[in-house]
């Protein structure tokens, strides 16, 4: 079994809205929904389990209803922190999961996330495990402590940029979260960041750069431009 976790925890305040950004409407749709139809879509994907903003879960289910998100299995509140929320998700998919099958973690607020993305992350992860959206680095890298000034370069053929989707033996990730409360690790906002603290091995699978995280107003400005070229493709 292939369960998507979709993270839509937290409130996001630098776009300066009223609401949180992943229930911001885009062309009359709220950013979620985009997210969760793209999941809803995948063949492979047999259940969504979203952990989301404390009220917002009937909000959530009416606009699933509403968009025939039928995947939907469950909504759970969030954290403290990302660390915490995605841990909650990772506890909620214990009715639904077994060790062997793969957790699928995406970010809501990453709408533009494709079938192929999708499909390539649960094929790495068959294969080796986990699977982690990621890009090549085509800037230039430099190392500084307070953002004022750098005193040291850091070659792009070391870098990769992690995006999610991230999939993972869900058996694994179960561990991982066990493990960091053992250890006593707090603050790693995304799994990849746990599992490397515990010494463990990424394998990337295919990312792009069309895969922007809504943050601020100018990203919901980049989104709805890639609406708007997908939409030009349909007609032509």
């Amino acid at each position: 079994m292939n369960m998507a976790l979709i993270l839509a925890g937290g409130y996001g305040s630098r776009t300066e809205q009223d609401i949180p950004k992943q229930f911001m409407n885009v062309y009359e749709k709220p950013l979620i929904i985009y997210t969760l139809e793209n999941f809803q879509r995948h063949p492979a994907v047999d259940g969504i389990v979203v952990v989301c903003l404390e009220g917002w879960h009937e909000i959530l289910k009416a606009y699933a209803r509403q968009y025939g998100i039928t995947k939907l299995k469950a909504v759970t509140g969030g954290g403290s922190d990302g660390q915490e929320s995605t841990e909650k998700g990772i506890l909620a998919l214990k009715e639904f999961c077994g060790g062997d099958d793969i957790v699928i973690i995406h970010d809501a607020i990453r709408p533009f996330i494709t079938q192929e993305v999708i499909s390539d992350a649960l094929s790495v992860c068959y294969q080796n495990g986990c699977g982690l959206s990621a890009v090549r680095c085509q800037e230039t890298i430099v190392k500084t402590e307070n953002g004022v000034y750098g005193d040291e370069n850091i070659g792009r053929q070391e870098i990769m940029r992690v995006q999610t989707p991230q999939a993972y033996r869900y058996g694994k990730a179960l561990w991982a979260y066990e493990e960091a409360k053992k250890r006593g690790i707090k603050g790693e906002v995304y799994i990849n960041t746990l599992m490397l603290h515990l010494g463990e091995r990424v394998y990337f699978s295919k990312g792009t750069e069309k895969n922007v995280k809504i943050t601020t107003i100018d990203d919901l400005e980049v989104f709805k431009a890639l609406l708007n070229m997908e939409k030009e493709d349909w007609i032509k």
